[in-house]
């Protein structure tokens, strides 16, 4: 099979080299075409159902949350096992898939299942589904750099300005949030006064959540006019909230400011978020989606944050805290600069040892082949071009180099014999023309 293959490369070296520059474009088309990441996405193919019930100590979470939801997702086909992790106030499920299983086919059979439990769960618990991100998807981190500017107010820019606009980009998974303070109202309800009225916590939070909707009305015409009759019934003030009335009794409203003290706070935190000692910031994680190239979108994240940044408060400003594209950059650069030495001195090498500048360029030629062929497999298989693929090529370099000089001196060995063959045919032809 091998010695046909040779005979028919031999007789049509056209056709040979025809295909090899065939194979060397498409390679070369296949590296300017290949996802680049730093590090190789090894994570398992998951889905996470999250599930927050907030005040819960984790034994409740788990006896009325975790389990009924296992329980339920254990059948979905193409699974190979589910865990549960079961905190205060909270619910983590990861549904670990095959590998080969599509990732958004694995969602939609997830959120099916979701839709399907019905009342197995505490009412107004509402399990969702993480971001279509691996466990290698933080690409990117920011913080704000905002002298004078109160953390609160950090945060509500993040929540309300910043993260709706980075979402918008391409391969954006999610954008997370971190450090500040969420706004909230809060109400502080004074017990002794909740006794003497003789009412309870959830009169209170009864009125507040009544008040606090709005109301649809129907459409009238009168004088060939149309109008639409709604009530507008949001809080928008602590005022507001103050004036809302609980109860009347004897003709008099019981108001909230006569039960309670109304503010305006941060919601709880469970930690902080401190930078390089300088106190604490507010910033957010670009998370990638899943199968994206990192290098592309931490490009187009960093261009969207330019047109962003001009939207901001004054002297408020965006500060990159970590950056994987630095990291990709450098890796590549490593791996390109070590991929080029190979190169020259494997042919030096080469032409050194084999001392026959054809046979020689014949090998070294072999080299830019194969590795612009290795990434058309790459890209066939949907693996990034990372320190781990190309540290691979650079050390396939010298088994790429050791088959074509075998080849080379195979072939100076049965020319040699050849040769002498012939030689010794001469002679005695001579010898017998004599």
């Amino acid at each position: 099979m091998v010695e046909k293959l040779i005979a028919f490369s031999m007789r049509n070296r056209f056709l040979v080299l025809l295909v090899a520059v065939g194979i060397f474009a498409w390679g070369i088309y296949s590296v300017k075409t290949s996802k680049i990441d730093a590090i190789p996405d090894l994570s398992e193919n998951q889905v996470i159902v999250f599930t927050e019930w907030m005040g819960r100590s984790p034994q409740i979470i788990e006896d009325q949350i975790t389990y009924p939801l296992v329980t339920n997702l254990q059948g979905i086909p193409k699974v190979k096992y589910v865990r549960a992790n079961s905190m205060f106030g909270m619910s983590f499920i990861f549904i670990i898939f095959e590998d080969n299983v599509d990732v958004y086919w694995a969602r939609s059979r997830v959120l099916e299942r979701l839709s399907s439990i019905g009342n197995s769960l505490p009412e107004g618990v509402t399990p969702t589904m993480g971001p279509d991100g691996t466990g290698v998807g933080h690409v990117l981190w920011y913080t704000f750099d905002a002298p004078g500017m109160d953390l609160g107010e950090q945060r509500a820019v993040q929540d309300w300005y910043v993260k709706f606009a980075l979402q918008n980009v391409q391969g954006v998974s999610e954008i997370a949030s971190f450090g500040g303070f969420q706004k909230e109202y809060e109400i502080n309800i004074d017990p002794n006064k909740l006794t003497y009225y003789k009412l309870t916590v959830p009169d209170v939070m009864r009125a507040v959540k009544t008040n606090n909707n709005e109301a649809g009305g129907r459409k009238f015409e009168m004088s060939d006019i149309g109008y639409i009759i709604k009530t507008t019934g949001y809080l928008k003030s602590i005022a507001e909230i103050e004036n809302l009335a609980v109860r009347t009794q004897n003709s008099i409203p019981i108001k909230i400011k006569d039960l309670a003290t109304v503010q305006m706070a941060g919601e709880s935190r469970l930690g902080i978020f401190d930078y390089n000692g300088a106190g604490e910031a507010v910033g957010g994680i670009v998370v990638l989606r899943y199968g994206e190239n990192a290098d592309e979108v931490i490009g187009k994240v960093k261009t969207k944050m330019l047109e962003v940044s001009k939207g901001l408060p004054e002297g408020m400003k965006f500060n990159i805290v970590y950056d994987r594209g630095e990291l990709i950059e450098e890796s590549i650069s490593s791996i390109k600069n070590t991929l080029i030495e190979e190169m020259i001195v494997v042919s030096i090498i080469v032409i050194v040892f084999l001392f026959h500048w054809r046979s020689a360029i014949s090998i070294i030629i072999q080299i830019p082949i194969t590795i612009a062929a290795s990434f058309i497999v790459l890209n066939a298989l949907d693996i990034s071009s990372n320190i781990m693929s190309l540290t691979g090529i650079a050390l396939a370099i010298g088994v790429i180099v050791d088959n074509g000089i075998i080849m080379a001196e195979n072939s100076y060995k049965h020319l040699a014999i050849r040769q002498a063959e012939l030689n010794e045919l001469r002679k005695g032809e001579l010898k017998d023309g004599e």
